[in-house]
């Protein structure tokens, strides 16, 4: 007589990664890159930690009144605390504008041209990870600690600069300031992180890819840096002269950026007074009437930060898609 027994149980085990997912690349990616993560933790922290000092100092040790010559250095060879505070801040808001090109470099030949140069992807897409989750797990982690990284960075930045702009020197439209307190930054590193991408999967050489990335991002930092008080117009104030001598306003609205300032003939044609009057200086542009009527002062108000941050900020989104974009295609048409 046969005897019935209970089915055998097994012991439950975890849910396995779905084929296709895009966490055992990003595990990965992240295993393998762990050593240059914790090198940009440390210069986070590093930054951070001398701020904070700086800063103490430049509440503990105030400016001495009166004038001071060079020979009374009294903090770090510096006249004092906030001088050295607002050299800091200005120097390392220009260090932050090479932050694009260490990121784009680092996605265009570590993350992407090295796997392509030694031929690791292939193990990779044998382990049920498609090409293009492959890309997207590369790209979306890079971008991440890229954006995070760039924050993190900029906050510092805002920590030291705290109520410094307008005055030692530190003006909103500076070169590096401008880049490093709105969003546009963060759209630098993510171009760079979509340029690199692209760059590794079209270069496939390690060191070339970082070259042609950096030579990208940096043209692109160099094309913006001279033409984006052009994305909004300029606003104008006039006034009446009659000689060279004139003098220039002096009530242009407070924490403005001039842009240009000279004189004009009847006809309102613009001219340097001092290259054309009382005699053209060889190479000047200067009109056939010179003629003076009156002087122009183009400036941009203070709140002409945020609308050419915005414009240039949405300029290089969509500049990031289209390389986002063209690297799935030329994943797609190199390896199916």
């Amino acid at each position: 007589m046969s005897t019935l027994t209970a089915p055998e149980t097994r012991p439950e085990t975890p849910e396995a990664t779905p084929p296709g997912s895009a966490r055992g690349p990003l595990r990965v990616l992240l295993r393998i890159h762990r050593t240059a993560l914790w090198w940009a933790l440390g210069v986070v922290a590093l930054a951070t930690t001398v701020t904070a000092f700086l800063r103490w100092a430049a509440w503990a040790y105030p400016e001495e009144p009166g004038n001071c010559d060079p020979q009374c250095d009294t903090f770090l060879g510096f006249a004092d605390a906030q001088t050295l505070l607002t050299e800091y801040v200005k120097n390392g808001s220009l260090l932050l504008l090479l932050l694009p090109l260490v990121v784009g470099a680092f996605v265009a030949g570590p993350v992407v041209a090295r796997e392509l140069e030694t031929g690791l992807h292939r193990l990779v897409w044998t382990q049920s990870v498609p090409p293009a989750r492959w890309l997207a797990a590369k790209l979306g982690a890079a971008a991440a600690l890229a954006a995070g990284g760039a924050l993190a960075l900029m906050g510092v930045l805002r920590l030291g600069a705290w109520n410094l702009f307008g005055t030692w020197n530190l003006n909103w439209p500076d070169r590096g300031v401008y880049e490093a307190t709105g969003p546009a930054l963060v759209a630098y590193c993510l171009l760079a992180v979509a340029v690199g991408a692209l760059a590794g999967l079209l270069v496939r050489r390690t060191v070339a890819a970082m070259a042609a990335t950096g030579a990208v991002v940096g043209a692109v930092l160099v094309t913006f840096g001279s033409v984006r008080w052009d994305l909004v117009p300029v606003r104008t104030m006039t006034g009446v002269a009659s000689t060279a001598d004139f003098t220039p306003p002096a009530h242009m609205p407070v924490n403005s950026f001039m842009t240009d300032l000279g004189v004009h003939n009847a006809a309102g044609e613009r001219f340097r007074a001092r290259e054309c009057v009382p005699e053209r200086l060889p190479g000047a542009s200067c009109p056939t009437d010179v003629k003076i009527t009156g002087w122009y002062l183009d400036y941009h108000p203070h709140e002409h930060f945020w609308y050419v941050q915005l414009i240039e900020t949405g300029i290089l989104l969509a500049l990031t898609a289209l390389a986002v974009y063209a690297a799935h295609r030329v994943l797609r048409r190199l390896h199916g």
